[in-house]
């Protein structure tokens, strides 16, 4: 199911493309043409370059939901029905075809970079642990992302629905620090799944602690998870009667 996956992924070359591409023109967008004007008390690729992580991820769900969709309007499911398999095995080839196209556009995003003259200080192991917070938000997002494809009437309206994943980090630290906004709108993007999630792959690459942060960022990547494969799970149970 993986193979297939990414086999159909491949063939769509100018959606692969387009989601590879969009976080990296938004990257240079922020550094180049606002990031001059904003005060984070140090390089604005450093600050910002997190946050583009978590934008790859919220246009790589786009994709998901979408092939998940095609997959349940275009009569895939019921074939693979006829076989012997893990009905399950559908739903978990995309997840992880998500997850490795995900984090293939991250490795892109942060590649452009370091080209561009990103220094994160961050050693060894605090790359591994951001490596490791990143996987699961991804893994958790992928899953929210199959949960949406299958609710979808047609995979225009799956794209569509995954719009919310891609605004949540714009009402994040993701591009400014929450304290230069309203307290109203404070209160939401400091306690939303990506400032927590941020602030966490942030601070692991630049050095500084983030034992503020970690315990919700790790509790919002569970939560998300857990939400994405429970409802994923029941609304394919429930087709898959029908």
């Amino acid at each position: 199911m993986f193979r297939r996956c990414l086999r159909h992924t491949l063939r769509s070359r100018d959606t692969l493309i387009i989601s590879l591409l969009m976080p990296i023109l938004v990257m240079l967008l922020f550094t180049y043409v606002f990031g001059g004007a904003i005060d984070v008390g140090g390089p604005y690729l450093d600050y910002v370059v997190p946050g583009i992580m978590l934008l790859c991820t919220g246009f790589g769900s786009s994709i998901t939901a979408t092939a998940v969709s095609t997959d349940m309007t275009m009569g895939s499911i019921d074939r693979f029905r006829t076989l012997p398999m893990f009905r399950q095995a559908v739903l978990a080839g995309h997840v992880a075809e998500g997850v490795v196209r995900n984090l293939a556009a991250i490795a892109i995003a942060v590649t452009v970079a370091l080209t561009l003259g990103y220094r994160p200080q961050a050693g060894p192991l605090g790359w591994l642990a951001a490596l490791a917070v990143i996987t699961l938000f991804v893994t958790a997002i992928s899953w929210i992302a199959v949960a949406l494809g299958l609710v979808a009437k047609n995979p225009e309206a799956a794209g569509g629905l995954t719009y919310a994943i891609m605004f949540i980090p714009y009402i994040s630290s993701a591009f400014v620090q929450t304290t230069t906004m309203p307290p109203w709108l404070r209160g939401f993007a400091d306690y939303q799944p990506a400032t927590p999630i941020i602030e966490t792959v942030r601070g692991l690459l630049n050095a500084i602690d983030t034992a503020h942060h970690a315990p919700l960022a790790l509790l919002w990547c569970a939560l998300l998870g857990a939400l994405g494969f429970t409802s994923a799970s029941i609304v394919f149970s429930r087709l898959s009667h029908h």
